[in-house]
């Protein structure tokens, strides 16, 4: 479906998102650090987990409902583990505790060559690939998971969803060996409920076997999706449980009392999970021809994309590409869907609305 794109300013963008999240009660940091992902989503084509995306899941589930607390604070956990650290997030917004857990991770692996961060009590991130792309553009490996805010996936073979969308990320840092850095990011089901919600804005259908209705019955009508289902059947199963067991083990609720109602003495909380190597920590030292690790890296991509692979594609380069685009357009790019999307939020929160 061929789409029409408008030019905002991201100046324009970010006040926007701020206004909406300073209404509803958050601080200034913590609508900043909203509207920073929001933007830099935008800025790389990530339409699934943009500011509107975001607004949204704080709507229904998150600060207008109490699974997300305006200006909680962190509380980190002691442990034995000079490496590691465990946090309650207190269920503060998510981009605000993820970005401080990235960054936290990077300190660790600065002095121990690795670092992770496990986070309890979290409100959903959103985009994993955002923390770990910048994470790599800064020069280091990262890696995060997270469960999701809602279970409404069905577990391989099943009907009755009882896991979360559960993404996987990945950063390599691999501007210097080719431009961009390498980044592994995806769903653990066939779409994001993002991007039902995108294929519901724009008037699109989903592709065979993304979703099921309500009786479990496969449908491609974004308007009928009850819930969703796992890539790779038993493959991308077995992903979206691996999430579960880390957060599982961080401390993390059962699937489907995540944002619903709960007995008395359960929690409703995702959990995520940060980990960062520096590359130093990898090296070790005997690279073929004399080569470094960066033009090592850059030898191995060659190779693999060589021998009439030449038109494949890396993992994080539709981003990279995207970003170019954004970066000659003079600003992010948005569909009119979008810009009315925008501007309900603006009209909610007496925000300067966006004009194109």
């Amino acid at each position: 479906m061929s789409e029409e794109f408008h030019v905002v300013q991201p100046a324009a963008h970010n006040a926007l998102v701020e206004a909406a999240y300073l209404h509803r009660g958050f601080n200034q940091h913590e609508s900043e650090a909203a509207a920073r992902f929001g933007e830099y989503a935008a800025r790389h084509g990530v339409r699934t987990h943009n500011a509107i995306k975001a607004l949204h899941l704080d709507e229904h589930f998150g600060s207008y409902t109490g699974g997300c607390i305006p200006c909680a604070e962190i509380e980190s956990i002691p442990s034995r583990f000079a490496a590691c650290e465990v946090w309650n997030a207190n269920k503060k917004i998510g981009q605000a505790s993820a970005y401080a857990a990235i960054d936290r991770a990077i300190e660790l692996a600065d002095k121990y060559g690795i670092g992770q961060v496990s986070v309890d009590n979290a409100f959903h991130y959103l985009w994993g690939g955002g923390y770990v792309m910048e994470a790599a553009k800064r020069g280091y490996i990262a890696y995060t998971n997270c469960t999701a805010a809602l279970a409404e996936v069905v577990p391989f073979q099943g009907k009755f969803p009882t896991l979360g969308t559960n993404p996987h990320s990945w950063g390599f840092p691999t501007t210097d060996a080719i431009g961009f850095p390498i980044v592994i990011d995806w769903a653990t089901s066939v779409v994001s409920m993002g991007r039902v919600q995108q294929f519901i804005r724009e008037g699109a259908q989903l592709p065979a076997g993304a979703g099921v209705d309500s009786k479990g019955l496969p449908t491609i009508d974004p308007n009928h999706v009850s819930a969703l289902v796992p890539f790779g059947a038993h493959k991308g199963y077995g992903l979206s449980l691996i999430n579960e067991l880390v957060a599982a083990l961080i401390g993390g609720s059962l699937p489907t009392l995540r944002c619903r109602d709960i007995p008395a003495g359960e929690k409703s909380t995702p959990a995520y999970y940060f980990q960062v190597i520096h590359p130093d920590s990898l090296n070790a030292g005997a690279y073929a021809e004399g080569r470094n690790q960066i033009t090592n890296l850059k030898a191995v991509l060659n190779d693999i994309l060589g021998h009439g692979n030449e038109n494949c594609l890396l993992p994080g380069q539709l981003e990279a590409m995207w970003a170019e685009k954004v970066e000659a357009a003079g600003g992010l790019l948005f569909t009119e869907a979008e810009i009315q999307a925008f501007n309900q939020i603006a009209a909610t929160c007496g925000a300067q609305t966006l004009t194109v």
